[in-house]
């Protein structure tokens, strides 16, 4: 076996990996898998410049792939991977950019472990270039990249892109083997009293359970025009118009892991003699060989995170996009949405204390909630909504307020654990028909500076 692992982003030694990889090659050996320790390779990528973009790594990590022993242009030997962090987008997006949903079968890679990865970003990434740097749960040393950072940032373009072109993906058919292992402890001596996000409740004090999991869901919710809730405001019902659900991926989470250190970070505290479960299910996940295998992969490591999270709160990501139906993105200042409860369908209705954060997306004026799933399962007559009003709300364009009501469907049904839910809002963009007539050609000019909406639109 050829085993390759990848760090994560602001990382600038391999001594990041510890002794994991060591620890591992013990595992394999035990269990009589042939691994030689020249076939065990330790990437390092550059991150920490502002020009690198997670494109460029993608590019570089093909060009180092085909410059290893035994590979050359046209060919890359069958290898398995572990990554840390940035480490699994990073091969997640080499995966895309080389081969696709298409070109599963003659993808090289077999197996892909993710340790803690940051698959639908990190809330840290929020906090900006020179505050992120000088946090020491994050990176030691450098000062971050802002091409990758702004990859990383919650409800970025780059991972919407990614996420939504892996929905099509099927694995198992094509001998590939990607798993996900994360932590949901934290360490304290990472802790910055002024940056709440590294004590954050269902996180490793970088990434989140939900963040790191591959397994989420797009749906789209579309404006009907022609149904009206009310007429003050003008507010027009918003229908499921879609919802797709990612392929399962095997997901174990371990609460004695934090994202780094030595103590308990979910690499740097592994000994090269450690033979417990981490290192155990890792091994276990790189002897899957085919579909039954990993399907029993997954069932295991569904029962270990249930176990581990028995009693504790779970979480889900809500990453909102809101657009019109001319495709045209509505800004972050010019939209306001609500979370609805109740058969009235009101904010008030909400369970007490289920929103633990909420970011806005800057540049794709994107906006993530973080909220407490086992909270939403008690939501007030088990009926949820979500409420839009985007702006302008009058005049030769306009926005009708949007209003979606679950109408029976439940809550946990939408809002899974541990998950991030990527949800599309379009709005119609009514039109009033007075921005273009035609009148009779001849007689008395007719001035149209002060026409008025007609109150009809297209």
């Amino acid at each position: 076996m050829k085993l390759l692992f990848i760090h994560g982003w602001g990382t600038t030694n391999t001594d990041s990996y510890g002794e994991l990889p060591q620890a591992i090659v013990q595992q394999l050996t035990e269990h009589q898998v042939s691994v030689d320790i020249q076939h065990v390779f330790l990437g390092r990528y550059i991150s920490f410049h502002d020009e690198v973009t997670m494109d460029d790594i993608a590019r570089a990590l093909e060009r180092a792939l085909i410059d290893l022993p035994g590979n050359s242009e046209g060919h890359i030997a069958p290898f398995s991977c572990i990554t840390h962090s940035t480490g699994g987008p990073v091969v997640r997006y080499w995966v895309n950019k080389y081969y696709g949903r298409n070109g599963l079968s003659q993808l090289p890679l077999k197996h892909l472990v993710m340790l803690a990865p940051a698959n639908h970003g990190s809330s840290l990434a929020k906090l900006g270039k020179a505050r992120v740097g000088r946090i020491k749960a994050w990176v030691s040393g450098v000062e971050p990249g802002v091409g990758v950072l702004n990859w990383l940032s919650l409800g970025s373009e780059g991972q919407w892109d990614l996420n939504s072109q892996y929905l099509d993906y099927n694995y198992e058919g094509k001998n590939f083997y990607p798993f996900v292992l994360t932590g949901q402890g934290i360490d304290n001596q990472f802790y910055d009293f002024l940056n709440s996000y590294l004590i954050e409740s269902g996180s490793d004090g970088v990434i989140r359970v939900a963040g790191a999991n591959m397994n989420y869901r797009f749906i789209t919710l579309k404006q009907d025009k022609n149904e009206k809730l009310r007429n003050r405001p003008l507010t027009c019902a918003m229908k499921g118009e879609s919802i797709q659900i990612s392929p399962r991926i095997p997901l174990g989470v371990y609460p004695q892991y934090s994202h780094v250190g030595k103590k308990m970070g979910i690499m740097q505290s592994i000994q090269a003699d450690d033979s417990g479960e981490l290192v155990g299910d890792i091994v276990k996940c790189l002897l899957v060989e085919d579909a039954n295998q990993y399907s029993a992969c997954e069932q295991y490591l569904s029962g270990i995170t249930s176990n581990h999270q028995k009693d504790k709160d779970r979480y889900c990501m809500l990453v909102f996009n809101v657009c019109d139906d001319t495709g045209v993105s509505i800004n972050k200042d010019d939209y306001d949405l609500f979370l609805l409860a109740g058969k009235q369908y009101q904010p008030h209705h909400l369970p007490s204390g289920f929103l633990k954060d909420k970011q806005m997306n800057d540049l794709t004026s994107r906006l993530v909630y973080y909220v407490d799933a086992n909270k939403m399962k008690n939501i007030k007559d088990g009926q949820f909504g979500i409420r839009v009003v985007a702006r302008p709300d009058k005049g030769f364009s306009y926005y009708a307020a949007a209003e979606f009501r679950s109408d029976g469907i439940k809550a946990e049904d939408v809002l899974q654990p541990n998950q991030t839910i990527y949800i599309n809002i379009v709005m119609h963009r009514f039109v009033d028909k007075n921005v273009f007539r035609f009148g009779k050609a001849g007689g008395t000019p007719v001035n149209f500076k002060k026409e008025k909406p007609s109150g009809e639109h297209l």
